[in-house]
């Protein structure tokens, strides 16, 4: 079976809206390797969108599966409940941030969680608006798209948002943005269009995944939280893409000092299989009444039995410390492609969670058409790369945490190769 059959009949039978960074059709996968249907092996620097942290088929998340699949595969929680949820809400509830007590409740997806999250947050304050930020990604549901800060390719062509949320710039240095003007744009949307004591919450990445791995800065996520405890709204910390080892702590918002109320999370959470949380405080949490929240595949029995076993591998293997190792030696590695490629404008990243910016040489433009040829001179080599930012024009790499060393020292001589013949053939 070869790829190019494989995709004559996926453009046949996938609707165009589903899209694809490659067109290799994967047929195995081990840690931080995978074979296509032709044999040929690649070195995967995505994770499945930094979903397989602990790697593919890790032994002890695959013999955590198996070992459900012998009992029962779904009874759904609010008919025929499970230990293993109630003891996976407590693992979660005591590793999120804060110093207080705390309720969770599992979904399937990222997208769930971020609704949720806001269902919950309107059901505590008696609020209807959310603010989101620019760039943002909260998923492709409804709630999530008119969350999300990017137009194409997440709102494109479906008509109109949901009312009541509202987006401020956020604090992104490289583009002349500051914690400062973010600041002054929420003040201004406060004295202009909306009062906050309609604000039900406040939503953001504490580093942005689709929209190019910017950080936000410590003081500023120390800023909002004054400003939510001032007027009483909900600050949502959407740890979707940054859960679970990836930036070197189990959760990125450690790393600010700050404890939201909610956190969501979805992705890294449960090793490939699809579960999805959000966990916050108690009081708010239990806002909504019974049969307000959940869902019937919601906390599956198979993806809860998964998420116990990558927390254990996460404490286990010490993946935190192994996250910062990694992506300071993809940092230095960068830096040094950097110093000769003057289309590399940035490099950045907390833990094993890094991006390399890229403009047109010599300019303040951004240039997708260079990172796009990056990432496809990669894939020839056997490397899978992802693309994102609100230009296009940023590589995140997002291998597992688990990766092996010589497999990684290979990926980054590959990775230097692809940014050299990008630029030959720019010269070209």
């Amino acid at each position: 079976m070869l790829n190019a059959e494989i995709s004559r009949r996926r453009e046949d039978a996938i609707a165009r809206g589903v899209g694809m960074q490659t067109q290799i059709y994967a047929a195995r996968a081990e840690n931080s390797e995978v074979w296509d249907v032709e044999g040929k092996r690649y070195i995967d620097f995505a994770s499945g969108i930094a979903v397989v942290n602990t790697g593919h088929r890790h032994p002890k998340v695959i013999a955590a599966v198996e070992n459900q699949l012998k009992a029962f595969t779904h009874t759904c929680h609010q008919v025929l409940p499970y230990e293993n949820y109630v003891r996976l809400a407590e693992r979660l509830n005591a590793a999120t941030p804060g110093d207080f007590a705390k309720k969770t409740v599992f979904v399937t997806t990222g997208a769930e969680a971020t609704e949720n999250a806001v269902k919950v947050a309107r059901a505590y304050t008696g609020r209807s608006a959310v603010i989101a930020f620019s760039g943002g990604f909260h998923g492709r549901t409804f709630m999530g798209m008119s969350m999300t800060g990017k137009v194409a390719p997440y709102k494109k062509d479906f008509g109109a948002m949901m009312p009541d949320v509202y987006h401020v710039p956020f604090p992104i240095e490289l583009h002349g943005g500051s914690s400062a003007a973010s600041l002054e744009a929420l003040n201004k949307l406060f004295k202009s269009d909306l009062d906050p004591s309609r604000v039900a919450a406040i939503i953001f990445e504490p580093v942005q995944g689709e929209g190019g791995f910017y950080s936000a800065p410590a003081e500023f996520v120390k800023a909002l939280r004054a400003l939510c405890d001032e007027h009483g709204i909900v600050l949502i910390a959407d740890e979707i893409q940054t859960g679970f080892a990836r930036t070197g702590n189990l959760f990125a918002m450690e790393a600010t000092g700050v404890a939201p109320d909610i956190t969501t999370m979805a992705k890294g959470l449960a090793g490939g299989l699809p579960l999805a949380a959000l966990t916050g405080r108690a009081d708010i949490m239990d806002a909504a009444g019974p049969g307000g929240l959940g869902g019937t595949y919601g906390g599956p029995p198979v993806g809860i039995a998964a998420a116990h076993a990558v927390l254990d591998v996460i404490e286990e293997e010490d993946l935190c410390n192994r996250a910062i190792q990694l992506g300071s030696r993809l940092k230095q590695k960068l830096d040094e492609l950097r110093a000769k490629t003057p289309e590399v404008v940035d490099v950045r990243g907390l833990g094993f969670m890094v991006a390399a910016e890229f403009n047109v040489a010599g300019t303040s433009e951004p240039s997708p058409d260079f990172t796009n040829k990056v990432r496809a001179e990669a894939l020839k080599r056997g490397l899978v790369l992802l693309t994102c930012g609100i230009f296009g024009n940023v590589i995140r790499f997002l291998a597992p945490v688990t990766i092996e060393d010589d497999v990684f020292a290979e990926a980054l001589e590959i990775l230097e190769a692809s940014i050299a013949a990008a630029r030959e053939k720019g010269d070209a």
